[in-house]
């Protein structure tokens, strides 16, 4: 086993010096590309595709290298438990598997932070161009004009304007951006300039001048928010590591020959893949976590 295992490092190696990795990365990256589009739901695709559009998708070098550190970290990790190869290489694979759950994870973190920025972004010109119009609609249009907005919000604000146009209203529109985009800045403005088309306000500029101040704290707390979870995301994670060699201390404090003895025992085993399995849950979880309901208010 222990051979087959330095064989498959060696081709891994020579196909790398040979190829300049070139191929290596292609056919893994190929490979992984294939299954998202398989398998993955409609809407991961298409985040993905943003996060590609954005110039934030790992490249295949970086894939090659995460695999190269999994695999390699749970192989290291689980044979200083067990000092079994097979179990090892079991450990390996099942962590090369957690890679494509990891990669949603990090495209959803990024997509909603571009959907904040660009909410941020459409609520804040849409203000300072009703302050000049002093008409929702031509504030969409402003907006839109204007280039500062990218899909698919720039297409959404477009809806807006056409069902604006074709309704004589601007309720519907006001409806489908709300339920498209479940931000109270958005409801709060949308529900502003319904209330100032409807009653006919003639001066609403200070309302206005508080609801961008308002905005620009929501976006102070946000980014402050990234911050502190970023800090606690790197602790975690160290933390969550320290744990993977707690097996180590118990060598260290009993000897490795006793180690060795007790590994004989089947319960000590499967407490020892309990705490593995449980560690790596709770390192998930954790990812999880740090990953979602960014940009959230």
């Amino acid at each position: 086993m222990e051979f087959l295992l330095v064989a498959v490092i060696l081709i891994f190696i020579v196909l790398y010096r040979n190829n300049t990795g070139a191929i290596t990365y292609k056919f893994i990256v190929d490979k992984v590309g294939d299954a998202y589009d398989k398998f993955a739901p409609y809407s991961f695709k298409k985040t993905r595709e943003k996060v590609k559009e954005l110039g934030m998708e790992y490249s295949a070098k970086q894939y090659t290298t995460q695999v190269i550190l999994f695999a390699g970290g749970a192989f290291a990790i689980s044979y200083l438990y067990f000092y079994n190869v097979l179990i090892s290489i079991v450990y390996a694979v099942a962590a090369v598997f957690v890679i494509p759950y990891l990669s949603y994870l990090r495209c959803k973190r990024i997509y909603s932070e571009f959907i904040f920025e660009q909410i941020q972004v459409y609520t804040t010109n849409t203000i300072m161009e009703f302050a000049v119009t002093q008409s929702f609609v031509k504030s969409l249009e402003g907006v839109y004009a204007s280039g500062v907005l990218e899909d698919p919000v720039l297409s959404d604000v477009k809806t807006m304007i056409d069902m604006s146009y074709q309704n004589g209203s601007i309720n519907e529109s006001i409806e489908f951006m709300n339920e498209k985009y479940d931000y109270h800045i958005v409801k709060n403005m949308h529900q502003l300039f319904l209330q100032i088309t409807l009653e006919g306000s003639l001066d609403a500029s200070d309302t206005l001048d508080a609801m961008l101040s308002d905005i620009d704290m929501l976006v102070e707390g946000v980014y402050r928010d990234r911050m502190d979870r970023a800090t606690f995301h790197k602790s975690f994670l160290q933390y969550g590591i320290l744990l993977y060699l707690l097996a180590m201390l118990i060598q260290y404090l009993i000897g490795n020959d006793s180690y060795l003895k007790l590994l004989d025992d089947i319960l000590i085993r499967m407490l020892l893949h309990g705490i593995l399995l449980i560690n790596s849950y709770f390192l998930l979880k954790g990812e999880k976590y740090y990953n979602e309901n960014v940009g959230a208010e």
